[in-house]
Protein backbone atom coordinates (compact mmCIF):
# COMPACT_ATOMS: atom_id res chain seq x y z
CA UNK A 1 0.00 0.00 0.00
CA UNK A 2 1.35 3.41 -1.11
CA UNK A 3 0.16 5.59 1.89
CA UNK A 4 -1.47 4.75 5.01
CA UNK A 5 -5.20 4.95 5.00
CA UNK A 6 -7.51 6.82 7.88
CA UNK A 7 -10.53 5.72 8.52
CA UNK A 8 -11.76 7.32 11.69
CA UNK A 9 -9.91 5.94 15.25
CA UNK A 10 -8.37 3.45 12.20
CA UNK A 11 -5.46 3.72 10.40
CA UNK A 12 -5.20 0.88 7.40
CA UNK A 13 -1.30 0.55 6.44
CA UNK A 14 1.19 -2.49 5.14
CA UNK A 15 2.22 -5.02 8.03
CA UNK A 16 5.52 -4.93 8.57
CA UNK A 17 7.96 -8.16 10.25
CA UNK A 18 8.16 -6.94 13.84
CA UNK A 19 4.11 -7.58 14.13
CA UNK A 20 3.98 -10.80 13.46
CA UNK A 21 3.10 -12.51 16.72
CA UNK A 22 0.25 -10.07 16.62
CA UNK A 23 -0.76 -10.97 13.43
CA UNK A 24 -0.69 -14.63 14.22
CA UNK A 25 -2.14 -14.60 17.55
CA UNK A 26 -5.43 -12.52 15.45
CA UNK A 27 -5.24 -15.16 12.66
CA UNK A 28 -5.40 -17.98 15.26
CA UNK A 29 -8.41 -16.62 17.21
CA UNK A 30 -10.44 -15.62 13.78
CA UNK A 31 -9.86 -19.61 12.64
CA UNK A 32 -10.84 -20.96 15.46
CA UNK A 33 -14.36 -19.53 14.67
CA UNK A 34 -15.02 -21.82 11.68
CA UNK A 35 -13.91 -25.11 13.21
CA UNK A 36 -16.35 -26.25 15.11
CA UNK A 37 -14.05 -28.63 16.58
CA UNK A 38 -11.56 -27.26 17.15
CA UNK A 39 -8.58 -25.72 15.04
CA UNK A 40 -7.38 -28.70 13.07
CA UNK A 41 -3.19 -29.35 13.66
CA UNK A 42 -1.73 -29.09 10.19
CA UNK A 43 1.59 -28.84 11.40
CA UNK A 44 1.51 -25.55 10.01
CA UNK A 45 4.55 -22.63 10.65
CA UNK A 46 2.35 -20.26 10.99
CA UNK A 47 4.92 -17.43 12.29
CA UNK A 48 7.27 -18.43 9.33
CA UNK A 49 4.15 -18.43 6.66
CA UNK A 50 2.97 -14.99 7.79
CA UNK A 51 6.84 -13.48 8.07
CA UNK A 52 7.18 -14.82 4.42
CA UNK A 53 3.86 -12.80 3.15
CA UNK A 54 4.60 -9.70 4.69
CA UNK A 55 8.00 -10.18 3.53
CA UNK A 56 7.12 -11.10 -0.47
CA UNK A 57 7.95 -8.34 -2.60
CA UNK A 58 5.24 -9.19 -4.66
CA UNK A 59 2.62 -9.73 -2.43
CA UNK A 60 1.15 -7.94 0.50
CA UNK A 61 -0.42 -8.09 3.86
CA UNK A 62 -2.60 -4.86 5.11
CA UNK A 63 -3.78 -4.33 8.27
CA UNK A 64 -6.45 -2.89 10.28
CA UNK A 65 -4.60 -1.12 13.56
CA UNK A 66 -7.41 0.63 15.88
CA UNK A 67 -6.38 2.21 19.26
CA UNK A 68 -2.19 0.39 18.79
CA UNK A 69 -3.68 -3.04 18.07
CA UNK A 70 -4.36 -4.99 14.95
CA UNK A 71 -7.25 -5.81 14.93
CA UNK A 72 -7.71 -6.98 10.93
CA UNK A 73 -5.90 -8.24 8.59
CA UNK A 74 -5.57 -9.16 4.32
CA UNK A 75 -2.82 -10.95 2.09
CA UNK A 76 -2.89 -10.86 -1.15
CA UNK A 77 -0.76 -11.61 -4.64
CA UNK A 78 -0.53 -13.06 -8.07
CA UNK A 79 -0.61 -16.85 -6.92
CA UNK A 80 1.51 -18.65 -9.27
CA UNK A 81 0.75 -19.98 -12.68
CA UNK A 82 -2.40 -17.13 -12.81
CA UNK A 83 -2.51 -14.04 -15.36
CA UNK A 84 -0.80 -10.71 -14.00
CA UNK A 85 -4.04 -9.36 -13.65
CA UNK A 86 -5.63 -11.71 -11.43
CA UNK A 87 -4.68 -11.22 -7.36
CA UNK A 88 -5.33 -13.90 -4.86
CA UNK A 89 -7.37 -12.77 -1.26
CA UNK A 90 -5.08 -15.64 0.84
CA UNK A 91 -6.05 -14.37 4.22
CA UNK A 92 -8.46 -12.02 4.86
CA UNK A 93 -9.72 -11.94 8.78
CA UNK A 94 -11.24 -9.71 11.37
CA UNK A 95 -10.67 -10.31 15.09
CA UNK A 96 -13.71 -12.03 16.81
CA UNK A 97 -14.05 -9.26 19.14
CA UNK A 98 -14.47 -6.95 16.14
CA UNK A 99 -16.86 -8.25 14.04
CA UNK A 100 -19.95 -6.06 12.81
CA UNK A 101 -17.79 -2.48 13.75
CA UNK A 102 -17.08 -2.05 10.17
CA UNK A 103 -12.94 -2.82 10.14
CA UNK A 104 -14.09 -5.89 7.32
CA UNK A 105 -15.72 -3.45 5.31
CA UNK A 106 -12.86 -0.81 5.31
CA UNK A 107 -10.20 -3.67 4.65
CA UNK A 108 -11.66 -4.91 1.84
CA UNK A 109 -12.56 -1.35 0.64
CA UNK A 110 -8.71 -0.97 1.19
CA UNK A 111 -7.60 -4.17 -0.66
CA UNK A 112 -9.82 -3.15 -3.60
CA UNK A 113 -8.47 0.13 -3.99
CA UNK A 114 -4.80 -1.16 -3.72
CA UNK A 115 -5.65 -4.12 -6.36
CA UNK A 116 -7.35 -0.94 -8.77
CA UNK A 117 -3.91 0.81 -8.54
CA UNK A 118 -1.93 -2.27 -9.69
CA UNK A 119 -3.89 -3.07 -12.70
CA UNK A 120 -5.97 -5.77 -11.53
CA UNK A 121 -8.94 -7.01 -13.08
CA UNK A 122 -10.27 -10.02 -11.09
CA UNK A 123 -9.90 -11.27 -7.59
CA UNK A 124 -10.19 -15.07 -6.37
CA UNK A 125 -10.14 -16.60 -2.89
CA UNK A 126 -11.13 -19.50 -1.76
CA UNK A 127 -13.20 -19.87 1.90
CA UNK A 128 -14.17 -23.04 4.03
CA UNK A 129 -17.67 -24.24 3.14
CA UNK A 130 -18.75 -24.31 6.76
CA UNK A 131 -17.81 -20.34 7.04
CA UNK A 132 -20.94 -18.72 6.86
CA UNK A 133 -20.32 -15.40 8.27
CA UNK A 134 -17.38 -15.08 6.02
CA UNK A 135 -19.16 -16.17 2.98
CA UNK A 136 -22.17 -13.94 3.26
CA UNK A 137 -19.55 -10.79 3.97
CA UNK A 138 -17.85 -11.60 0.56
CA UNK A 139 -21.66 -11.80 -0.86
CA UNK A 140 -22.64 -8.25 0.48
CA UNK A 141 -19.00 -6.99 -1.09
CA UNK A 142 -19.81 -8.18 -4.37
CA UNK A 143 -18.17 -11.58 -4.94
CA UNK A 144 -19.45 -14.41 -6.19
CA UNK A 145 -18.93 -18.60 -6.22
CA UNK A 146 -16.61 -19.14 -9.02
CA UNK A 147 -18.77 -20.89 -11.95
CA UNK A 148 -15.39 -22.34 -13.63
CA UNK A 149 -14.65 -24.06 -10.36
CA UNK A 150 -17.02 -25.61 -8.38
CA UNK A 151 -15.87 -27.96 -4.75
CA UNK A 152 -15.02 -31.60 -5.68
CA UNK A 153 -17.11 -34.14 -3.08
CA UNK A 154 -15.59 -33.91 -0.03
CA UNK A 155 -14.14 -30.75 -0.69
CA UNK A 156 -13.85 -28.05 2.24
CA UNK A 157 -13.27 -24.61 -0.01
CA UNK A 158 -15.77 -22.73 -1.93
CA UNK A 159 -13.29 -20.46 -4.71
CA UNK A 160 -15.34 -17.35 -5.47
CA UNK A 161 -14.52 -14.66 -7.55
CA UNK A 162 -14.48 -10.66 -7.79
CA UNK A 163 -14.33 -8.16 -10.56
CA UNK A 164 -11.99 -5.08 -9.88
CA UNK A 165 -13.46 -2.73 -11.71
CA UNK A 166 -11.50 0.35 -12.52
CA UNK A 167 -12.26 3.66 -12.02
Amino acid sequence: MSAERVTGRRVIRTAVPAEVDSVVALHARARATYYPDGVPQDGADWPGAWRAAIERPDGQVLCVVERGRIVGLASFRTPEGAPAHTVKLFQFHVDPGHWRTGIGTALHTACVEQWRADGRRTAVLDVHVGNLRARAFYARQGWCADPGDPPAEGDHHLWMRYSVHGE
